[in-house]
């Protein structure tokens, strides 16, 4: 019997014997590493979409700000509330107030076509109408440069992920919104938020050109604490003369995210899949070559002594090692190529596009590079047996 000190020292040898040979194959060897790599870098890209959706739309959640919709509703495009409501949404004692009053922003959202840079084609951009009160509720907004509009003037202030995705937005621009022109006069920025892919405006004369009266569509409520949101919710669902439903802003743009990022994971996954299918053979095919090249040292081995376990692992370290790399060089592509790439997609709740940019995380490259290991193991695993099945004798009889 081979004792465990014994073993290790033959799996040292033969994987010893197997490395030393690689650059005698370094043609195979290459192309194997690199098959793998483009696969890691095709899913770690692909995914990195999804994550930089995701976080574009977790950064603009708050614990202390409350969306509040018409009840029925799941986004704001099916919502509509009277000016009242934001009156009685106001009384509640845990909304938060500063020297002009409650802090309860209601909002109109539409849908305005502008050309995107990348394409020249038409795309949905949301053009938000708020009240002097929203710049508080929404503290996270920050001018870059040029003003805030002035209330009851055909102004827009734009978000800095949509001046980059989209034509004619640049300050001192004029685009078209109805009837008439509408002069950009500021750029701001979110926080990498979601309201960075917006327009904004006065509501009063967003309400005018479209005609909607005193009504709103949503209602943005900043709290007096995170843990006051319970019983505000609490007290508008037992108010007679509201229908609303309430959510966590926080919680509102993570549903939002869920029907992009399920769709781009599915998608990254079975394009990955099908390249890992073309890696796997491109494995196999090196390591097979690498048996058959040393056949006859494995079975001089054998005849030597040296068991079959250790022939098997020797060659899946080779494999893996290979993989490994591949993965590596293809986390690297995908960091450097991905990470912070802006684009912009649509999202499915608000039928609008939102700019965001590319994710590539530490946990994505640990996933590829899982991937990578994963392709290696499989592609390594019926060599590794082939090898150790080598009839002895056949094999020596080519010395």
């Amino acid at each position: 019997m081979v004792g465990p000190k014994n073993w290790l020292s033959q799996v040292v040898a033969v994987a010893k014997l197997n490395l030393q040979t690689i650059l005698e194959r370094k043609g195979a060897s290459a192309a194997a590493a690199f098959g793998i790599a483009g696969v890691v870098a095709v899913l770690v890209g692909v995914l990195s979409i999804a994550q930089g959706f995701v976080r574009t739309l977790a950064v603009s959640g708050r614990p202390d700000v409350a969306v509040v919709l018409r009840g029925g509703s799941d986004t704001e495009m099916m919502s509509l509330f009277g000016g009242e409501a934001a009156r009685l949404i106001g009384d509640s004692e845990n909304v938060a107030r500063s020297d002009h009053g409650p802090l309860v922003s209601p909002e109109l959202f539409v849908i305005i076509d502008l050309p995107k840079r990348s394409t020249g084609t038409d795309a949905n951009v949301p053009l938000r109408g708020v009240e002097p009160v929203a710049f508080e509720v929404h503290d996270e907004i920050e001018f870059v440069e040029g003003r805030q509009f002035v209330s009851g003037h055909n102004e827009i202030i734009v978000g800095i992920g949509a001046v980059a995705q989209f034509i004619g937005l640049d300050l001192g621009s004029k685009i078209q919104v109805g009837t008439d022109e509408w002069t950009v006069v500021g750029h701001f920025r979110a926080n990498g938020g979601v309201a960075e892919s917006e327009v904004w405006t006065d509501a009063s004369v967003l309400q005018s050109v479209y005609q909607r009266g005193n009504s709103y569509q949503s209602i943005y409520v900043k709290l007096t604490s995170p843990e006051a949101f319970g019983k505000f919710k609490v007290d508008l669902s037992a108010n007679p003369r509201l229908n609303v439903k309430v959510l966590r802003q926080s919680d509102y743009y993570a549903a939002q995210s869920t029907i992009v990022s399920n769709l781009i994971h599915k998608l990254g996954t079975v394009i990955a899949g099908l390249m890992a299918v073309g890696a796997v053979f491109g494995a196999l095919n090196t390591m097979y070559t690498a048996v058959a090249a040393r056949r006859r040292e494995i079975a001089t081995l054998r005849a030597l002594g040296f068991g079959g376990a250790p022939v098997v692992i020797s060659v899946l370290i080779e494999s893996l090692l290979l993989a490994g790399v591949g993965g590596v060089i293809g986390a690297a592509v995908a960091y450097y190529c991905f990470d912070g790439l802006r684009a912009a997609t649509l999202n499915w709740n608000s039928l609008s596009q939102v700019a965001f940019a590319f994710a590539v995380t530490p946990g994505l490259l640990v996933q590829g590079i899982g991937w990578a290991l994963a392709i290696g193991l499989i592609g390594g695993l019926f060599p590794a047996v082939r090898a150790a099945r080598l009839p002895i004798a056949r094999a020596l009889q080519e010395l």
